[in-house]
C-alpha cells in the first residue's frame, strides 16, 4: 500500500488506534501498525505519521486519560527505534523471527557508517581570498535524498586545512570532513606553500640583469629582479608571494628563469 507525508485520514488514525490493543499482546510489538504504516514505509513516513498521532494523543489534550498516555508512550517507542536506520533493521529481524521469516543472520544491529571524507579541490587565488563551497552527499542510504550544505572557506586558509560538517538525520552525530587541496593551473604549480611557475626572458635580460613583471596567484603584478648573468634553469624566490600557511604568513613564488641562448654561424673564411 503506498502512503505519502502528508497527514493521515480518519479512517487511517482509527485502524491505527484499533491495532494498538493487539500489538501490546506480541512480545515484540509492531512499531510500524503504532503508527498506522507498513514495513515498505519510508522514514519521510515514519516522521509525519508520529508528529499527527502525537500531537492527538498528547496528555495535554487528552487530561488524565489513560489510555491516552499509554498510546503516547507506544508512538515514542515506535518513533525512536523506526527513525534510526541500524535499530531499524535489528527491529525487523526480531519481528520476522517472530513469524518464522527470518533470515540466519547476526540479529544485533550493525554499526552503520556515518562519517565521510573528501578531498576538494580548490583554485589557487580563492586560498588567499575565500570562497564558498557547495557540498553535495548523494548517499543511498538516506532515504531524505541528497545533503547539500555551503561550506565557507575564510581568507588566508592554507591547503590542507580540514572542515567538519556535520549530518543531518538519519545520520545524527556522523560528519563530512572536507581536506582542501591546491589545484594546478596552467601558470602555476604549487608545492606545499610555495608555488612555482616559468619566467622567459631575453638573452640580453639574462646577460645584463634587471627586472620583469608578472601576475602573481591572485593576478596582482609581482616584480621579479632578474641578476646579471643568470642561468638557464636558474630559480628565483619572491618572498610571501605563495599560498597561506598553516600557521600563518605566506609561502614564497619560486620562478624558474628560461631562455634561448643566442647561436651564430658564419662561414669559415673565404669558403
Amino acid at each position: 500500500m503506498s502512503r505519502s507525508s502528508a497527514p493521515p485520514d480518519c479512517d487511517w488514525l482509527h485502524r491505527s488506534r484499533a491495532l494498538w490493543s493487539r500489538t501490546l499482546e506480541n512480545t515484540e510489538p509492531d512499531y510500524y501498525a503504532t503508527l498506522g504504516l507498513d514495513r515498505r514505509c519510508t522514514t519521510v513516513q515514519i516522521r509525519a505519521a508520529y508528529r499527527v498521532l502525537s500531537k492527538r494523543h498528547h496528555p495535554d489534550v487528552n487530561s488524565g486519560s489513560p489510555e491516552a498516555e499509554a498510546q503516547m508512550q507506544a508512538l515514542n517507542a515506535a518513533h525512536e527505534t523506526l527513525r534510526d536506520p541500524a535499530r531499524r533493521r535489528a527491529y525487523d529481524w526480531n519481528l520476522d523471527a517472530e513469524t518464522g521469516d527470518a533470515k540466519p543472520r547476526d540479529p544485533k544491529p550493525r554499526k552503520v557508517e556515518r562519517n565521510i571524507a573528501h578531498d576538494a579541490r580548490v583554485r589557487l587565488e580563492d586560498f588567499i581570498r575565500g570562497t564558498v563551497l557547495d557540498v553535495r552527499v548523494n548517499d543511498p542510504a538516506n532515504p531524505n535524498g541528497a545533503e547539500i550544505f555551503n561550506l565557507e572557506i575564510p581568507p588566508l586558509t592554507a591547503p590542507g586545512a580540514r572542515f567538519r560538517i556535520p549530518r543531518g538525520e538519519p545520520f545524527e552525530g556522523g560528519t563530512v570532513t572536507v581536506r582542501l587541496k591546491a589545484s594546478p593551473n596552467f601558470r602555476f604549480k604549487p608545492s606545499g606553500p610555495d608555488v612555482r611557475c616559468d619566467l622567459r626572458i631575453s638573452t640580453q635580460r639574462a646577460t645584463q640583469g634587471g627586472s620583469e613583471t608578472i601576475q602573481g596567484i591572485t593576478s596582482a603584478m609581482v616584480r621579479v629582479q632578474i641578476p646579471p648573468g643568470v642561468g638557464r634553469g636558474a630559480v628565483l624566490r619572491i618572498a610571501g608571494e605563495g599560498l597561506p600557511k598553516p600557521r600563518g604568513g605566506r609561502g614564497d613564488l619560486l620562478v624558474r628563469i628560461a631562455y634561448r641562448p643566442e647561436v651564430r654561424t658564419s662561414r669559415v673564411g673565404g669558403r
